[in-house]
Formats: C-alpha cells, structure tokens, sequence
C-alpha cells in the first residue's frame, strides 16, 4: 500500500494536469469585462506579494478598494534550513535549544514576508492612484499567526467586503507545521478555515441585500483526482505530496459548499465561491523534481497562463456585478462548472466541517 500511496495520487494527478493543458492548448484565457469601481469596499487578498494573489491585490486596489495583503512564507525543499542556526554556549542555557532554534527560524521567516510584502505594497501604490493597499503580516502555516492577523485587522475597525483565500504551497516533502498538522492541508485548508471563521462576522454585517460580501477560495483543477481520507487527514499512514495537495484542494472546495449553505440557512448576505485558476506559471512549481522541472520549462511557455490570466477568474469572482448574490459555485476560466462528484457529497462535507472545527479549535 506505501508505494501504490504515492504511485496513484501522482498519476490522478498527472492526467487531470494533462487533461487541462488540452483544454489551455485549444481554448483562450478567459478575458475580464468591464470592471464596476469599488470605492469604499475592503479586501483582504493572502498570499497577495507575488504570482496570482500579486495581480488580485492589483486589480482590485484599481478598482478603488481598499486591500490588505497578507502573505505567506515561499516554502521550497531546502526551507527547514534556510537559516543556518547554532545552538551554542552564548545562548542563555535556560532555553530549549529546540525552541530557540525554532523561534530564529520564524524570525527569519518573518522579516523575509514582511520585506516582500512591503515590496509588493509599493509596487501597487506606483501603479495605481485609484485604492488603497497595505501589508499585515500572515504566516497560515501557524493558527496563532493568523488569530494575531484576525485580530490586527479587526481592531482597525474596517467592515471587510471581500476576502480572497489565495496563498498556498504545492508538492512539498513531508513536513508539519508547529501545530503538528501536514504542511499542505494546514496552509492552503486549515488556515484558510480558521481565519475565514474570525472574519466571518465582520463580513456578515459589512454585506447588505444585493450587495452580499463575498468569499473567494482559490482552489485547483488536481480537486478532480483527490480523495479524502478523514481518518488520515495529516497523510500520516502514507505520505504523498501529490495526494496531500490534491486533498488540501478537495477541501477548499467542500468547504465552499457547506459554508454556502450555512450562510443561506441564515439568511446573510455573504456569498461563496471556489476559483480553478488553470496552470499557471508561478512559483508553486519549483517544488517539482529536476526532471519535472526540465519538462515543465517549455510545456509552461507554450500552454500555461500568465499569473494575469490565471487571477482573472478570482478577480471576476470578487467584485463582478453579474455574480451579485451567486454562491456555492465552482468557477473555471470565467464560467461556472461542474466540480468533482465526491465535492458534492454532503454527508463528507459536514464531516470535514466538524474535524477542521476540532483541529482549528472553534
């Protein structure tokens, strides 16, 4: 079962990356239309200082909106290590070695994102003169990181119209993060539940009756080949990246759904969507082996999208006056689609629901 554990979840994987190149090689990007402005609305954009989260960030901060960005670390296989850290005789011996050296790792962690994150900042501020854009610092690998980003935000008082659930990592090796779950579903799932849940009460009361609040969650075509295991939610029987990935964007997806009809059922103006951005040419792929990545230069050039291009559906999704009040869908290249058949299952959904409720602790 350890290696049919890893072989399958990669070769899901691979045809449904296949059959999307197919569709990219014979059908165009999808093209925004004309943009209403949002003068006076607020987003908060994660992952938002580089790739598709960057051109969302941008977009919206021209349509007049007030966003805030709030990224991620660039996690890569040589990231545990990224710091070359000593324990030595100079470090006060009361500490635990182990802390201390995770506590530099974090530091260096830290002012890495905050440097990025001002950077992208002021890159959009020269762009644009229509919005507003500023940068808070989110690490979604740690809740308490994004309990102190909840926190921050809303002692700024600001209502919150739009949130876009965009950071992520993909095909990592085996790592946890320092709560102890697989790195993949805690970043790109887990974070994302938990801090979706602190901010749902301020865009419960900033949405109004035709004019809904809306929550986009960035998701991925490798959905289609995932399972999910809800006694092996952490891939601790078996590790696959590949099928760690694909379950962490399974779950975004269900998670659209279930909230979908939570906020129906209690009639607020908060609407809920899921994003398949494509393949798109950004950092996500520097996780891929040598040879994989030997192959993927020229594929890339020739079939993927353009970060521009893969944000679009998101950014249509986020602010279109056509979509006002659509909710529970799953959006592809600008169209509403099908997703897969197990997203559907809503007995799966409220189970999922239940475990992230424990796992996060609300």
């Amino acid at each position: 079962m350890g290696f049919l554990g890893v072989l399958l979840p990669m070769i899901r994987l691979y045809l449904v990356g296949v059959r999307v190149l197919l569709y990219q090689l014979f059908n165009r990007s999808f093209t925004l239309p004309a943009l209403p402005t949002r003068h006076g609305r607020v987003a908060i954009v994660t992952g938002g200082a580089r790739g598709m989260g960057y051109e969302v960030a941008r977009r919206l901060t021209g349509l007049g909106m007030h966003v805030i960005i709030g990224t991620v670390p660039l996690w890569t296989p040589h990231t545990p290590t990224a710091v070359f850290l000593h324990w030595t005789d100079s470090q006060p011996k009361s500490n635990d070695p182990h802390r201390w050296f995770q506590d530099q790792v974090a530091l260096h962690r830290a002012g890495n994102i905050e440097e990025e994150g001002l950077e992208a900042v002021t890159k959009i501020r020269k762009e644009t003169k229509e919005g507003k854009v500023e940068f808070l610092f989110l690490d979604l690998s740690s809740l308490h990181s994004v309990r102190q980003f909840a926190q921050r935000f809303k002692a700024t008082g600001l209502p919150l119209h739009v949130l876009v659930n965009n950071a992520g990592v993909m095909l990592v090796p085996e790592r946890r993060t320092e709560d102890g779950f697989e790195l993949q579903f805690g970043l790109n799932f887990l974070g994302h539940f938990l801090l979706t849940h602190l901010l749902l009460g301020t865009l419960k009361r900033s949405g109004r009756h035709g004019n809904h609040s809306r929550i986009v969650n960035m998701s991925s075509a490798t959905h289609y080949g995932a399972r999910l295991n809800l006694k092996d939610l952490q891939s601790r029987l078996c590790y696959s990246s590949h099928g760690a990935y694909s379950q962490s964007k399974l779950a975004l997806v269900m998670f659209t759904y279930y909230l979908h009809e939570q906020l129906t059922a209690g009639g607020f103006p908060v609407s809920t969507s899921t994003v398949d951005p494509g393949m798109v040419d950004t950092e996500l792929y520097q996780n891929l082996c040598s040879p994989a990545q030997t192959l993927k230069r020229p594929v890339a050039k020739l079939l993927f999208r353009t970060p521009a291009e893969g944000a679009s559906t998101a950014i249509y999704a986020a602010v279109a006056a056509e979509l006002e009040g659509v909710s529970g869908c799953y959006l592809y290249n600008g169209q509403q689609v099908a997703s897969s058949e197990l997203s559907y299952d809503e007995e799966l959904q409220a189970q999922l629901w239940k475990q992230s409720c424990s796992l996060v602790g609300v």
